[in-house]
């Protein structure tokens, strides 16, 4: 290394082989410290997630509970879940696109928590109620994540044995988890 480099660059020697050249004043490349800037946020979102849906299902002792990601205007997938069992894994579903409409996002943009505790007593769309009984939930409960940019997801967790009474500290419980995803600087700003 040589000691009359300036800030943000280096001299170095390299030896290939039984050849040596030298090169002076590398600059630090931006589009590699973007990809790693992006790679970090990704992964540190990831670990943030994945942490939120597993503590929220040891703490409510449901059978899954997941994140639901907005890619585009109302269409979405499971990008992040925890389950009791493997054969309950709805990983990478999409959903029922077709029933989740501006009406829905509208409720959801202005905050609401959505509490379900028999999905065969409640007042669901008849699209949605198919949708429910096909990935086996019996209870559901559905926070918003907001975002300054919007609805950015819904983090939810499911009931599949049996109806489930939400209390209000599993319903406080999850609308925190969301506010603090939406909070995060790896959400909030992706």
């Amino acid at each position: 290394m040589n000691s009359t480099s300036s800030p943000g660059e280096f001299s170095e020697s390299v030896e290939s082989d039984s050849s040596t050249y030298s090169t002076n004043q590398y600059s630090v490349d931006i589009g590699l410290q973007r990809v790693v800037d992006r790679l970090s946020r990704t992964l540190a979102r990831d670990a943030l997630v994945q942490t939120t849906v597993e503590s929220l299902r040891e703490q409510f002792q449901v059978d899954r509970v997941l994140l639901y990601y907005f890619y585009r205007c109302w269409k979405g997938q499971v990008t992040f879940e925890s389950c009791s069992k493997g054969t309950l894994s709805i990983f990478g579903s999409t959903g029922a696109d077709d029933c989740f409409n501006a009406e829905y996002a509208d409720l959801y943009l202005k905050g609401r928590v959505h509490a379900v505790a028999n999905i065969e007593t409640a007042s669901i769309d008849p699209c949605h109620l198919e949708f429910l009984r096909e990935i086996k939930i019996k209870a559901n409960l559905v926070a918003p994540i907001l975002t300054p940019k919007g609805l950015w997801g819904l983090l939810i967790a499911h009931h599949c044995k049996a109806p489930h009474l939400w209390s209000e500290t599993e319903i406080n419980a999850i609308r925190a988890a969301a506010n603090h995803l939406a909070t995060a600087p790896a959400i909030r700003d992706s």
